[in-house]
This record gives C-alpha cells, structure tokens and sequence, in this order.
C-alpha cells in the first residue's frame, strides 16, 4: 500500500497524482490521508463541538479532493481515505507502519500549511518506517531517467535495490552517483588519478549484483569529485526521481539526514525519494 498526504494545497494534489502513478506501477492500492487535532476528531459535544465539526468537514472536502484526483489520474486502482488524529508528523510516522512507501508534498501536511520543508519533511523523512517519497517539483520536461546517489556503505544496497526496482518498473535508465571529495577546512582536497580510481572500485563493487538481477535496466555510473548535495541536484535536473538513503556512511561519515538528505529536501528539482536504511532502530515519533 501507498500512503500519500494532502493538506488541501495544489502542491498536496500533485503528490497524490504522483502517488496514483506509482501505486498504479506496482499494482498496491493508494491511500489519501489528512492530519487533523485529536480532539478535532473526537469532540462531538461541549463547547468547541462547532469547531470540531466545521474541522470535520474541512478534512472531509479535503480528502474528497484527494480522492477524486487519484482516480481521476489512475482510474483503476483502489483507493481509500482516512482521517489521522493528531499532529501530523506524529501522524504520518505511526501511518508508515502499514505502508510501502509514504508521499508527501512541498507545502505541509495537516492544518498548517508550509511545515513540509523544514519540520513535517524532516521529522517523518527521518523518522518514516517506510521509504519516504517528497514532491516538491516535477520536471516539465521528464528525460525517462532515475538518479540514485552512492555513497560506498553497506546501507547503500536498500538505496541502490530501491533504484534498480524503480527504474525497471518505469522503463527508465538508472543514473548512479558517486560523489566524493575529503574534506579539510579550507574546502576539499584536490582530485588525484589514485584516488579516484579508489572511488571507482567502491562504485563497481557497490554495484556487484544488482546488475544481474535487473538485467533490462539501462545503467549509466558516474563518480564525481565534488560535494554530494550539488553533484546530485545537478545530475538530478529533469530527471523523473532522485534517490537518496536516510543515512550516509560513505566519504562523509555520519552525513545522516540533516546534511546530504535533509539539504535536497530542499533542493531537488524532481521528486525525492529517502530510502530507509537496513538495521535501524525506529525513533520515537515527534511530539
């Protein structure tokens, strides 16, 4: 199953039509859901039941819109909607439990809109159990390519297996990036013929089975010297996605996300997908 989040903005809309195309890939029903305040939810009576109800209806309009906007794009496949009681990180987090892939868009999800860059996308791209899809823009132009960002580390399988799978759904060519450089104080130090090649063996061998068992992918590597946010949204410009991990062990060790991640939610010129790491424990949610 898909979950996808809408919070009544048109940029909530475009992440459930995206959602709709993907749920449609991988043949799994869609679910819409909108965040709102437990008691908004639970108050029937009392002095803030007019409140509760108009919120109710609110949601209500907001998730229909949802709906009718998945079926509207995919037409046959199922879907539901839900209501989730409570603050929308703490929401989504508890919501990934039972789902595959989790979608949320640019602009918030719940009742306060523009919390998605910065608090909502953080707190449940960090926290998500599931691989965690952001919508932030889409190409005008799609170029029918995925980009997947390597860092060398063993968590980098569930990120290279999520991408290989992707792209062999879609018919697309798989771009993987590695970007490195050593960092000092002043900058990075400079590229040399030894290191590089170094780099490009820990390319190879990050890719060692993946390539047999997605024979009919298209795969382009590329290992650039240089800081990994600006490598990958570079190589990400007009791309139909752009895959990260959730955490980075690689050249940079412990550029979790808040760093690599968490910069390209910021900046990725196409859909983000943070694909969670193999072994981690699961944090408490946000509160």
């Amino acid at each position: 199953m898909i979950i996808v989040g809408v919070d009544g903005s048109q940029a909530g809309l475009e992440a459930v039509g995206w959602a709709a195309r993907e749920a449609a890939l991988r043949e799994v029903p869609l679910t819409v859901v909108h965040a709102m305040p437990r008691w908004a939810v639970e108050a029937d009576d009392g002095r803030y039941a007019d409140v509760a109800k108009w919120m109710r209806a609110g949601c209500a309009t907001v998730l229909a819109a949802g709906e009718n906007r998945a079926s509207h794009e995919q037409p046959k496949i199922a879907v539901r909607t839900a209501a989730l009681p409570g603050d929308p990180r703490t929401a989504l987090i508890r919501a990934s439990q039972d789902a595959e892939l989790l979608v949320i868009g640019s602009h918030g999800i719940g009742g306060v809109r523009g919390l998605l860059v910065g608090s909502v996308a953080y707190g449940v791209a960090g926290h998500a159990v599931c691989d965690v899809a952001v919508v932030r823009s889409l190409p005008s132009l799609p170029r029918g390519e995925i980009v997947v960002g390597l860092d060398g580390s063993p968590r980098s399988r569930p990120v290279l297996e999520f991408a290989f799978a992707e792209a062999e759904l879609r018919g697309a060519r798989l771009r993987v990036v590695h970007a490195w450089a050593w960092p000092r104080l002043d900058g990075f130090e400079p590229a040399d013929a030894g290191s590089e090649q170094n780099e490009l063996l820990v390319l190879k061998e990050a890719l060692a089975g993946h390539r047999g068992r997605h024979p009919d992918v298209d795969v382009i590597e590329e290992c650039v010297h240089g800081h990994p946010v600006e490598v990958l949204r570079q190589a990400a410009d007009g791309a139909d996605l752009l895959v990260v991990g959730s955490h980075g062990h690689g050249t940079f060790a412990g550029m979790v996300l808040g760093s690599v991640s968490h910069a390209l939610l910021h900046r990725s010129p196409c859909p983000l997908v943070v694909v969670r790491s193999e072994g981690l424990s699961i944090p408490d949610a946000p509160r």
